[in-house]
């Protein structure tokens, strides 16, 4: 979608958020993009709002990548972090390793909380995935590894090597938590049931698109995952894009959630991010 068109349609519909509007809503309480969550018994410390990397990824790109390149995606991470963003969630699916590299050049990696994903299975893969993902990104350390885009819900079983080496790498201060990303039903009760998964990312939206199964169901879910103490982030907000014609009501809706910590949208330039940064205290009035 054309920049031009987005502004018609997409995340700039409905006009300019004012001052004094935002000023009304603060004065009742706000959720905002900028807010620092803890999340999950690790107690990781981040922004509401998490910089997405990966839309509509494939072969190793995204949207991001491929529009903006290693300068303009780490121009656009640093533009969040200076606007009070320090969640960046990546993943080696999306390719997006070197330009956070790149962002780390210009702020201080103790700033940022850094999320990446791995389709590792074996202790072997998922050793040489940690070496590699450090050296992508040029850290020591990595605050929240997802296995990623699961299926299977005997998935505990099959990628059993992999779980272990996250779990020695916790205890080691190489990763600080783990956990899930699940695309089945399925899958999802399977991380709610399993103490291993420290954190879960789960897709959600009103409209149902592209998740595991409908709201109602996933909601039952995350409850779950909740009670049980894990950290629940939640994407697809705008169904990877399908319902950016209708960002209040989506936004307003997982921001209405009680089983959602936080949340990855993947912006594209610096007027969609900025956009978010209004839309979310604009549609978060405290229950």
């Amino acid at each position: 979608m054309k920049r031009r068109e987005f502004i018609k349609t997409g995340l700039f519909a409905g006009g300019a958020i004012t001052t004094a509007g935002l000023g009304a809503v603060a004065a009742a309480g706000v959720r905002r993009a900028t807010d620092i969550i803890t999340l999950g018994p690790d107690k990781i410390r981040l922004s509401r709002l998490a910089m997405g990397t990966g839309t509509r990824g494939r072969g190793g790109t995204t949207n991001q990548t491929r529009q903006l390149g290693i300068e303009g995606l780490a121009n656009l991470l640093e533009y969040g972090v200076d606007n009070g963003l320090n969640f960046f969630d990546t993943a080696d699916a999306y390719g997006s390793h070197p330009h956070v590299k790149e962002a780390l050049k210009r702020v201080p990696r103790e700033r940022v909380v850094i999320m990446t994903k791995t389709r590792s299975r074996t202790e072997d893969q998922m050793k040489a995935d940690l070496d590699r993902f450090r050296q992508e990104l040029g850290v020591d350390y990595i605050d929240i590894v997802l296995l990623h885009a699961e299926t299977n819900p005997n998935w505990p079983e099959a990628r059993a090597g992999a779980m272990a080496v996250l779990s020695e790498a916790r205890e080691k201060g190489i990763v600080k938590t783990h956990g899930i990303s699940c695309h089945s039903i399925g899958a999802l009760r399977t991380a709610a049931k399993t103490d291993w998964v420290k954190v879960d990312l789960a897709r959600i939206n009103p409209e149902g698109l592209l998740m595991d199964a409908d709201p109602a169901t996933v909601i039952g879910v995350l409850r779950e995952m909740k009670a049980a103490g894990k950290g629940v982030i939640g994407m697809k907000i705008l169904g990877e894009g399908q319902l950016r014609d209708r960002p209040d009501e989506m936004l307003k809706y997982v921001l209405s959630l009680d089983c959602v910590d936080c949340f990855t949208i993947g912006a594209e330039n610096r007027d969609e991010l900025a956009d978010l940064l209004k839309r979310i205290p604009a549609n978060s009035m405290a229950a």
